[in-house]
């Protein structure tokens, strides 16, 4: 039965490994992008909506300590107190706009007493890759309107720290305000909130996420179309495997004969005789 050829090993291999990719395709990679578009269309409508929106207090925003997410980020907050300098944490290995920089981190207390961590924008590397000086936050009390953003987790669980090569300064791998937190001793709330240009205490005020959808939607069109490729192509080689003559079969067409074999052949003949 020609259906035996199924069961040799070479196509029991080719088999698997076509039937895992097309599996990994339709159930992890496909809609692994399709969640990639998902979060970006949040992020697109809540900038688009946070363009629009007038600010709100830090409490209509982020009712009872809640933290940023995909349906409150990047939302405007008006928040008024003043700015803890001695808490301040600089955020290393950052890139903005395709350049190497640092974003600053202050703590800020606000009039009703909560301590949140501000993201005062980006500095600039010197020659020596440090840090470039920049200004102290304002003191006094000082009314700012920031983006609400979620923490940055860092995989590694690494504490801020400061040596001889930060000059001193504390600095941190990700903006977390958990981080901070612990090296400036402060109860500050999750999430963190970005300053917007022109506000008391910004440097470089961080540019704002592009609203377009991205490649994520038409990426996992594509690992669908691989998939089923795959699979169109397996049944393709199945299909003619069961026909006479397959790459598979046992036993081959007989090859016709040369040129040279069939004067052998007769020269052969000849002396035999």
């Amino acid at each position: 039965m020609r259906l035996k050829f199924l069961l040799k090993p070479g196509w029991l291999a080719l088999t698997l490994v076509v039937f895992t990719f097309a599996i990994t395709c339709f159930t992890l990679l496909a809609p692994w992008q399709f969640s990639r578009n998902t979060e970006r269309e949040h992020q697109n409508a809540a900038l688009r909506e946070s363009f629009s929106g007038q600010p709100r207090s830090l409490e209509q925003l982020l009712p009872n300590g809640a933290v940023p997410d995909q349906r409150t980020e990047w939302h405007l907050v008006a928040m008024r107190g003043t700015y803890l300098p001695d808490g301040e944490v600089v955020a290393r290995l950052r890139s903005v706009q395709g350049e190497a920089a640092f974003e600053v981190l202050t703590p800020f207390r606000t009039v009703e007493g909560t301590v949140v961590l501000v993201d005062r924008g980006y500095v600039r590397l010197d020659d020596k890759s440090r840090a470039l000086p920049f200004a102290a936050p304002p003191a006094g009390t000082v009314d700012i309107v920031t983006r609400a953003r979620h923490d940055e987790r860092d995989g590694k669980n690494r504490d801020a720290f400061a040596d001889e090569s930060t000059g001193g300064k504390l600095q941190s791998y990700v903006v977390d305000s958990q981080v901070v937190a612990r090296a400036a001793k402060l109860d500050i709330r999750p999430g963190y909130f970005q300053l917007d240009l022109n506000q008391p205490g910004v440097l470089g005020a961080l540019p704002l996420p592009q609203t377009d959808s991205g490649p994520f939607f038409s990426y996992a069109l594509q690992w669908i179309a691989f998939g089923t490729m795959a699979l169109m192509g397996w049944l393709y080689f199945t299909v003619r495997e069961l026909k006479p003559g397959g790459a598979l079969t046992t036993e081959r067409p007989q090859r016709r004969k040369s040129v040279a074999e069939l004067l052998a052949e007769d020269e052969r003949s000849e002396v035999a005789t």
